[in-house]
């Protein structure tokens, strides 16, 4: 027979796990939540760039605003960046958990999951991390794909001497946003992951 005291804590524990389950989904949905507008305002700037200059402009932009666009979105408590297994510029060069997470998307897209959509969150030290990918597109191709005319080539040369962000097709993985969040105060233990 199960005493009173017993009773209590299985349902305290029982409430703490299903309230930390529940604050899990909370901030994935919110760190989900966050990335179409950052996403939206980097596809913006590039396709004005795109149409003010050409690729040449684009390029440009994404190296002059793109950090500044990321500054916008990584507002207290969130952090907002974007980050790839090939990266153009070496800032945006992933971490060992950021590593992990792309190469089990390209896993997960070998196996047939569609890149679009696809995310993974999980608490990582204390913090809250997200990822969701971000697909090769038809746009991305002209500064990111196999055929890349030589004059721009040679400014992206120029631009990012470490550049390893070529040679991509359509719906390759390009990349992924990355997001982290510290959280404010933590009761118990976390779910350590969902796909």
């Amino acid at each position: 027979m199960k005493s009173p005291l017993n009773l209590v804590a299985l349902g305290f524990l029982t409430f703490a796990a299903g309230t930390h389950a529940a604050s899990f989904e909370a901030l994935r949905a919110e760190a989900a939540a966050l990335v179409p507008p950052f996403q939206q305002q980097l596809m913006q700037t590039v396709k004005q760039a795109l149409e003010d200059g050409g690729p040449a402009r684009a390029v440009e932009s994404c190296q002059l605003l793109a950090p500044q666009i990321t500054a916008e979105h990584s507002r207290a408590p969130w952090r907002v960046g974007r980050t790839a297994l090939r990266v153009r510029n070496p800032d945006n060069a992933a971490d060992a958990w950021e590593r992990n997470v792309l190469e089990e998307f390209v896993l997960r897209a070998k196996a047939g999951e569609p890149l679009q959509g696809m995310h993974k969150a999980q608490w990582v030290d204390g913090e809250f991390r997200y990822m969701q990918a971000i697909p090769t597109g038809e746009p991305c191709l002209a500064c990111h794909g196999t055929e890349i005319k030589p004059e721009l080539a040679s400014l992206i040369e120029q631009r990012y001497p470490a550049d390893q962000a070529r040679g991509f097709q359509p719906g390759d993985l390009r990349g992924a946003f990355s997001l982290r969040r510290l959280p404010a105060t933590r009761t118990a233990p976390q779910p350590s992951a969902e796909p």
